[in-house]
């Protein structure tokens, strides 16, 4: 059996070993000796990309909040009209990423957009150009907190829906109103969850380049990118990533300090789920209207308009190139994907056969990638890769063999990189499912004489359908979506539909990037609906 069992153990310590060297390249890079463009960054330029980082993180955080908690205690509590409907589609917006909802809106509201130009040719009114002006941090905070309030939205209503009703009645009962059950009871309970996706929500802003590059935002992200292409100086944008590492490594301090240790359980078995309470009359209405409006602003109003410029370009877009992205895209996300359910069952299986410390630390290795942001791992995968390359050139010529670029040119790089990141989303999704089938099947079949290896793809992985299906889809959407991996690290002439609508953007192309974008969003959509609404019914 111990003999079985090391087959995991060293696929597992292999990997993430693998997924950790990149990270550690950062951290050391911190304490070698800085460059003159180093000084200069952090005399200059140091303040404005921390200042700006942190207040768009800031507000964000308090709007996704906001909009989130309210959201989900309305959906929670209430029946109003098309709550159903409402209750799943709140979610949609997960499937615009922020990129390309900024450019959407910076094409509505611009002098040439449509708000704009209704006014003028409609009803004669000229507006000052400021008020309309999206292109800020104000305007970036709007779009991360309408793109990323899902997060809050979701994961607050799920711990909700299973809270007691009791704890609500008893706080009526006390005389509190419907605003003191929510600000006195609801909030305290839930802090756990709202932190939580809190966090997320941060650690996806500080992810972003594509939002922050567009409105010209000098924020880490933006940085990073401009001293490796503009300066080719890597040490630089080491320094960078390894500050902005940092800045997360604080993030996530701070939200263990904010969580404490409160918790809140059940003091008695007789547990009843809350049911909500009917509406009627203008509160109702009131609560469509919330609701709808918010779906509306993030995720209908960027569809239509998306709409409306395909159907002016789709003749001009819509071509051989086009097919080519889409493939692309899909293939891409597919080996990603595939790559990361497989490294995340071998490491899962590894970490529910041995209980120790070492499989602690692995479990915590294997969901670093995804605290880490996208442009700090792809400088950390292009320092490893250098080395690798300039390794392998080393050797081959010794041999009079002349290689070139082996592996810095190719989808090596940029898939590794999509383990490193997205590797966390399959591995808690695959481990959920091994938590939830158990060890007894596995452990009968180990007693009937089969071994580790048997009953893993015997046992085991049809029992995991449901989370290796799930686990999938996430990520698959996770890749499909991603921008700055993808920009820093595609090789040459491979564009993704991603990148590609960036770049139209960019160009002041904006037509031209919703046939790219339309697709992004209605494939990420339809996976978001299977997700929400067959897969959990099926395997919850």
């Amino acid at each position: 059996m111990k003999q079985q069992l090391n087959i995991w153990s060293m696929l597992s310590l292999l990997l993430v070993t693998i997924i950790l060297i990149p990270n550690l390249l950062i951290g050391f890079q911190l304490f070698t000796e800085p460059n003159e463009n180093w000084q200069h960054i952090k005399e200059f330029l140091m303040r404005d990309y921390i200042g700006n980082t942190v207040t768009i993180i800031l507000f964000t955080a308090i709007g996704t909040t906001i909009i989130g908690t309210s959201l989900a205690w309305l959906v929670t509590m209430y029946l109003f009209p098309f709550r159903n409907f409402l209750k799943w589609t709140l979610i949609l917006p997960l499937a615009v990423p922020p990129y390309i909802a900024a450019y959407t809106y910076h094409g509505i509201v611009n002098y040439t957009g449509t708000i704009q130009s209704t006014l003028r040719n409609s009803f004669d009114v000229q507006v000052n150009q400021s008020y309309f002006n999206i292109m800020t941090i104000q305007g970036a905070i709007f779009i991360f907190s309408m793109c990323l309030y899902p997060y809050v939205y979701t994961i607050t209503k799920s711990f909700l829906q299973n809270q007691s009703a009791s704890v609500i009645e008893n706080a009526t009962l006390l005389g509190a109103s419907p605003f003191g059950v929510f600000f006195r009871v609801a909030l305290p309970i839930s802090r756990g969850a709202i932190v939580g996706s809190v966090t997320l929500v941060i650690l996806e802003v500080l992810n972003d380049y594509g939002v922050v590059s567009y409105f010209g935002i000098q924020t880490f992200s933006t940085a990073i990118f401009r001293t490796w292409y503009g300066m080719k100086d890597l040490d630089s944008a080491l320094r960078l990533a390894g500050t902005l590492m940092v800045i997360v490594i604080t993030v996530l301090v701070l939200e263990k300090i904010i969580r404490g240790r409160k918790r809140f359980s059940y003091s008695t078995t007789k547990v009843r789920p809350i049911q909500p309470k009917k509406l009627i009359g203008i509160k109702a209405w009131l609560a469509f209207a919330y609701c709808f409006g918010i779906f509306s602003i993030a995720f209908i109003v960027p569809l239509l308009q998306l709409l409306k410029w395909a159907m002016m370009t789709y003749e001009k877009v819509f071509n051989r190139g086009f097919i080519t992205l889409a493939f692309n895209s899909i293939f891409v996300a597919l080996v990603g994907t595939v790559f990361i359910v497989l490294i995340s069952l071998i490491i899962s299986n590894y970490t529910r056969l041995h209980q120790g410390t070492m499989t602690k630390v692995i479990s915590r290795i294997t969901t670093l990638g995804y605290s880490i942001p996208g442009a700090a791992i792809a400088i950390g995968v292009i320092s490893l890769f250098l080395a690798l390359d300039s390794y392998i050139f080393n050797i081959l010529a010794k041999f009079n063999l002349e290689p070139g670029l082996v592996l810095r040119t190719s989808l090596v790089m940029l898939v590794s990189a999509y383990i490193i990141r997205f590797l966390a989303i399959g591995y808690n999704s695959i481990e959920s499912g091994f938590e939830k089938v158990g060890s007894n099947f596995s452990e009968a079949s180990r007693m009937l004489g089969s071994s580790s290896v048997q009953t893993f793809f015997m046992i085991d992985i049809p029992m995991l359908r449901g989370a290796i299906f799930s686990g999938f889809i996430l990520v698959f959407v996770d890749i499909l979506k991603e921008l700055p991996l993808t920009l820093f690290l595609q090789p040459f002439n491979f564009s993704t539909l991603a990148t590609q609508a960036f770049k139209y953007a960019n160009d002041e192309r904006v037509q031209e990037a919703s046939i790219a974008s339309l697709m992004i969003i209605l494939i990420s959509g339809l996976c978001i609906f299977v997700f929400h609404k067959v897969l959990e019914r099926e395997y919850s």
